[in-house]
């Protein structure tokens, strides 16, 4: 490995890990390029999401210290360049970021020697046109939310599927999850836990005011097409809780799978189980 990004959450403790990283690195002759997060504001100016510039390609890996936001953040600096990426938790909960600080250098350690292993996710691409004209576009590791925004009345949300009519959703929002995303705010509304290696797509609608309606799980070929109604006011859209911008009943919202996955680092001797037993804490008295 001849040089590794590092991803930092603007937190004391991160930044001081991150120094200890770089220097360790630096003894092995591995060069460091470091990226201090800085939260974009959620709303978009001019009602326009725009992604951030790329990630070098030339990056051995990523490794990102901080919480799943800040895991999220570096996906959207990853984008197709195929680069590997490590989640290392410094904050209290995390399913993005599995490798817990005190086993970074072990990890790092077994990353130099070449031994682990890299599973692939799929993410999310959501479009959003206006007069067949594109105002929007960004890829998602977790999800894209329909959601109102404060005192805002429920929300007729009509969904197809590939061009087939699906349902009205009259509820406060739809989540659109990946698998990696089950785990997210879908699980909050009421939607299952999906391995995250599956090719799925799930819709889970939020407090919906049919109780009816499920969360529906896809396969990822589909694409899905969002549209609500006129008299709907006050609606927001977010890609993974990152960006997003109010939309109206002039807006079509297409998501479908992306032509390009994300390369997790996954961590010798930890599985998904091992993660969801930590996170959610499961066996427990």
């Amino acid at each position: 490995m001849k040089r590794i990004g590092i991803v930092i959450k603007a937190q004391e403790e991160a930044i001081d890990k991150a120094g200890e990283l770089e220097a360790w690195l630096k003894t092995k002759g591995i060069d460091v390029l470091t990226r201090q997060n800085v939260p974009a504001p959620i709303t978009s100016k001019e009602g326009l999401v725009e992604n951030i510039p790329k990630a070098p390609s030339d990056l051995s890996c990523i490794v990102v210290l901080g919480g799943d936001g800040t895991f999220l953040s570096a996906i959207r600096w990853v984008q197709d360049t195929g680069v590997p990426v490590l989640g290392v938790n410094m904050g209290d909960f995390g399913f993005l970021t599995e490798t817990s600080a005190d086993r970074l250098f072990v990890i790092m350690e077994d990353i130099i020697n070449d031994e682990f292993t890299i599973e692939e996710r799929i993410l999310l691409s959501a479009q959003v046109l206006r007069d067949g004209k594109k105002t929007a576009c960004q890829d998602v590791l977790n999800d894209v939310v329909v959601n109102k925004e404060a005192l805002a009345r429920i929300v007729h949300i009509h969904t197809y599927i590939d061009n087939d009519y699906l349902a009205t959703f009259k509820a406060d929002g739809l989540i659109v999850a990946t698998p990696t995303g089950s785990t997210a705010y879908s699980l909050s509304a009421g939607g299952p836990i999906i391995y995250p290696s599956l090719k799925t797509i799930m819709l889970t609608p939020i407090c919906s005011f049919t109780l009816t309606n499920r969360p529906l799980i896809l396969p990822d070929t589909a694409t899905i097409n969002i549209k609500i109604d006129e008299p709907d006011s006050n609606v927001f859209l977010t890609f993974d809780g990152q960006v997003g911008l109010d939309i109206t009943y002039q807006d079509s919202i297409i998501v479908q799978k992306a032509h390009h996955t994300i390369r997790m680092i996954r961590p010798p001797g930890l599985s998904y189980y091992d993660v969801l037993k930590a996170k959610l804490g499961w066996g427990r008295r």
